[in-house]
């Protein structure tokens, strides 16, 4: 009798594909492009369509979509002498190639990267770790400005994170500007571990501290003076770290399955942006 072995089910994966736009008509994609770069190696759309696999209608009706949408012709019908005439690339469009190579190389470069970095759901995810950012902050939330109040002295930001979470940070008008800060824009909150404090039975207290962020804990990793103690979030937004002593530690009774508040000033929060 033969043993059937289940069979390994197909690992998740993440994939995408740039495309031109011009006025918000698509311009192109790859597809498009190689057909652009065939007709300047061949100088022919006969046998530019041949290359791609498209056949010569298609492969016109594209090029004439294009040189229409474009804000110059990409493609040009040369007059010949004895040779006949040839089929060739302006300088706006030998440009235009060039440069879709380059963003198709960094776009599939960055979509490798979040492959590698977001496609294991067992493991948090991490856009500083994606975009290979390295920071003394341990805890990094990626979220949406929400709110911005300004201040006569500074300005509050408020982070919305993709659970629910508010998030409120304190910054200078210089930052808000130099960080181009605007509703709906992404923003990555920075929080050293040490500027947590962890509060439990906090249920109709009242505390100065805006960021207050319930939870129950995770775990609690133990050092020779102080412990480290990670909060798993209500909200699903993930976890937060806070560095407490052992004395602490014993007297709050911090252990896994044991609800706790994650309590930090908004002046301690760091706000980045991607350039």
């Amino acid at each position: 009798m033969s043993i059937r072995r289940p069979r390994k089910a197909p690992a998740l994966g993440l994939d995408g594909a740039v495309w031109l736009t011009i006025g918000g008509t698509a311009l192109g994609g790859r597809e498009r492009v190689e057909l652009l770069r065939a007709v300047a190696e061949t100088g022919s759309i006969t046998r530019a369509a041949q290359a791609v696999g498209l056949s010569y209608k298609g492969a016109w009706e594209a090029i004439e979509a294009m040189n229409g949408l474009a804000r110059e012709p990409l493609v040009e019908r040369r007059a010949g002498g004895r040779g006949g005439g040839a089929t060739q690339l302006t300088p706006h469009g030998a440009k235009l190639v060039e440069r879709f190579g380059q963003l198709d190389a960094v776009h599939r470069r960055f979509v490798t990267l979040l492959e590698q970095g977001s496609i294991d759901l067992d493991r948090d995810f991490s856009l500083l770790g994606i975009l290979n950012m390295r920071t003394s902050a341990r805890n990094q939330f990626v979220g949406t400005v929400s709110a911005i109040r300004a201040g006569a002295v500074n300005d509050e930001v408020e982070l919305t994170l993709p659970g629910g979470t508010r998030i409120v940070a304190q910054v200078t008008p210089q930052s808000t500007a130099a960080l181009g800060l605007r509703t709906q824009a992404t923003v990555i909150a920075l929080l050293k571990s040490s500027a947590v404090l962890v509060a439990t039975e906090l249920e109709g207290a009242r505390l100065s501290a805006r960021n207050q962020l319930a939870g129950t804990v995770r775990a609690v990793t133990p050092g020779a003076v102080n412990a480290e103690v990670e909060i798993e979030l209500d909200s699903g937004d993930g976890r937060i770290v806070a560095i407490v002593t052992q004395p602490s530690v014993e007297a709050l009774g911090l252990a896994p399955g044991v609800r706790a508040t994650a309590v930090f000033d908004v002046a301690n929060v760091i706000l980045a942006v991607t350039a």
